[in-house]
């Protein structure tokens, strides 16, 4: 076992309602979606139209510009809807689910037995390449690319976030076949991030990492940066962990299954604990009969408080999240707000009495306790990003638009969610995430990879 590698920066954000480890398999949803917007830089053309039957496996749509990458139904039924946005733009590809479909028919092999553009091939031709990305940029990998490496985190760290050990305890055998699979794609290593006493320390033929310390240190962009931080011209893939069984379970059947299991969570939650469905189900499946009963307006977030998504009962589940979080929306007005002695409301900077007891969890709305001003420097950042840069400078010079200080300043080795935190306890309210998106956007649009 290798040596733990402590973060001391960061930060834990205790919520109440956190999932029981408990799950509940929920029946096939009456409906699915495939959402174009899920996948960063996509410009999708279409395979279907409506009224048309697929099975789980056909191809919906492709890229543009990479049209090797398939994605694919994952349910079989009849094609009801594509539902479109402004300027046409493709929003959804509702399927109305039918048990009877069937599925397509890929091919059953121990990937080990297969080479590396074998198992390429069928990764693409079922659908399942998109589930990785690469860095730099977080965006699906092209298939072109030779990664240095492979990086998987085995646990998260964000608010409410689910406990892989719990979820995947009966489904490891399936999970080093996709660690198979996934071995054959570089000539590198994979190298899976676990906790102390983690389950996932048994897996054969990958580097294992122990991490320790507050979020982020389950982002798999802070196990990269702390293990050997990624060099301009440099690429590594990353996966999520249950995204790894689908890949494992289509090599052990030859079919694909989208199921998997999402963490209904959030202080809104009357009993929260675990749901196994199919991904792309209708949010409304999982949280139906499952709120409190409020007077107060209540945000649904298909993802987790920091990165999520707000979403409405009408929406289907992200492409890559495995927890749906229902929190107050907190759209009133507190009298005095932050100028008040609050023993109830979780403080970073020590702004309410709170932070005298330090075990205790909150009740978290989505107010933004105040509006946007001066970004002014306050130090905060620096204390949430267990990372070697200057967050604050970088996100200047995203604002900026200044390439060559944005790659001196660390843009290949940051995402949205490596930042995160520094969204959550800004005095500024500056809206990080939206700025590294933008800093991303233009390293792809000025440096072509």
């Amino acid at each position: 076992m290798s040596e733990t590698i402590k973060l001391r920066k960061g930060l834990n954000i205790k919520l109440q309602g956190g999932a029981k480890p408990e799950v509940e398999t929920l029946p096939l949803p009456f409906k699915v979606a495939l959402k174009p917007t899920d996948f960063q830089g996509l410009t999708p053309k279409l395979k279907v139209k409506a009224d048309d039957l697929v099975k789980a496996g056909d191809a919906l749509f492709f890229d543009k510009y990479h049209p090797e990458i398939q994605y694919t139904a994952p349910v079989g039924g009849k094609v009801v809807s594509v539902n479109r946005g402004e300027r046409r733009k493709i929003l959804e590809i509702v399927i109305e689910t039918d048990a009877k479909a069937g599925s397509v028919e890929f091919k059953k092999a121990d990937p080990k037995t297969l080479s590396g553009d074998e198992v390429k091939e069928l990764l693409l031709h079922s659908g399942m390449w998109p589930f990785i990305k690469r860095r730099p940029y977080g965006v699906i990998a092209s298939p072109s690319e030779k990664p240095l490496s492979i990086y998987i985190s085995t646990f998260d760290t964000a608010p409410l976030a689910p406990d892989y050990n719990f979820v995947m305890k009966d489904q490891m055998g399936t999970f080093q076949t996709g660690i198979d699979a996934l071995t054959r794609l570089t000539d590198g290593k994979v190298y899976l991030g676990i906790v102390p006493d983690s389950a996932f320390a048994k897996i054969k033929n990958v580097v294992i990492n122990t991490f320790s310390g507050p979020h982020p240190a389950g982002n798999v962009g802070v196990q990269i940066a702390n293990i050997r931080p990624i060099n301009k011209g440099e690429v590594v893939w990353t996966i999520n962990v249950q995204d790894v069984l689908f890949i494992g379970r289509l090599f052990e059947t030859g079919k694909v299954d989208f199921t998997k299991v999402f963490a209904l969570t959030g202080s809104e939650v009357e009993n929260p604990k675990y749901y196994k469905t199919v991904a792309g189900a209708p949010v409304a499946s999982i949280i139906t009969g499952k709120l409190k009963k409020s007077e107060n307006k209540q945000r649904i977030i298909s993802g987790n408080v920091l990165t999520g998504t707000k979403v409405s009962n009408q929406c289907y589940l992200g492409y890559y999240d495995s927890q749906v979080t229902v929190i107050p929306e907190g759209d009133n007005y507190e009298f005095l707000g932050w100028a008040m002695p609050r023993f109830n409301r979780f403080s970073f900077s020590h702004a309410y009495f709170s932070w005298l007891n330090k075990g205790k969890s909150y009740v978290a709305d989505a107010n933004l306790n105040g509006e946007e001003r001066a970004f002014v420097v306050t130090g905060q950042y620096e204390k949430v990003v267990p990372m070697d840069i200057l967050p604050v400078h970088l996100l200047k010079a995203i604002i900026a638009d200044d390439i060559d200080k944005m790659e001196q300043l660390g843009i290949y080795e940051v995402v949205e969610e490596d930042m995160a935190l520094c969204e959550f306890v800004c005095t500024s309210k500056i809206e990080v995430q939206k700025l590294v998106r933008k800093g991303i956007n233009l390293m792809i649009k000025e440096m072509g990879n």
